[in-house]
């Protein structure tokens, strides 16, 4: 993990592209790109997405300040003020046990069944949860022309 002050510091000199890489348990690999801002640390590293593309529905809410939380650290923005104590690793929480790529890591139960709020998963406002395997969040210039 880069950190958050290095990623600001990065992001503040020009516009990137936010890209989310999942990779699900039965190898299944998806990905979504955002533009996107970063605040610093006055705004608890707030964090500003608009969807660009991907191959997985978007799980976390566009045009939406989202406030970096840990379980010392709460910016209280959740709906339930007690998210990221309940859901461990730092986030941008919005609402509770819909996206988590900071989460312990943890594998499935028998026949791949979900314990819902651990782990790495990533849920859809509509849709199913997907527990993953592994994620990966890169950054690139907006002036660049893919990740390849």
């Amino acid at each position: 993990w880069l950190g958050l002050k290095k990623i600001y510091s990065i992001t503040s000199q020009g516009n990137y592209i936010l890209r989310i890489e999942l990779q699900d348990w039965r190898g299944n690999r998806r990905h979504i790109e955002y533009t996107f801002s970063l605040g610093g640390p006055s705004s608890s590293y707030s964090l500003q997405l608009s969807r660009m593309a991907g191959s997985i529905p978007n799980a976390l809410p566009e045009h939406t300040e989202l406030r970096f939380s840990t379980a010392d650290r709460a910016a209280h923005t959740a709906r339930d003020s007690s998210c990221p104590e309940n859901h461990p690793g730092g986030w941008w929480h919005s609402e509770c046990e819909k996206t988590n790529l900071n989460g312990n890591y943890v594998t499935p139960r028998s026949r791949g069944r979900l314990d819902r709020g651990k782990g790495l998963y990533w849920k859809p406002k509509k849709g199913r949860y997907y527990l993953l395997k592994s994620t990966k969040i890169m950054i690139h210039p907006t002036d660049l022309k893919s990740f390849d």
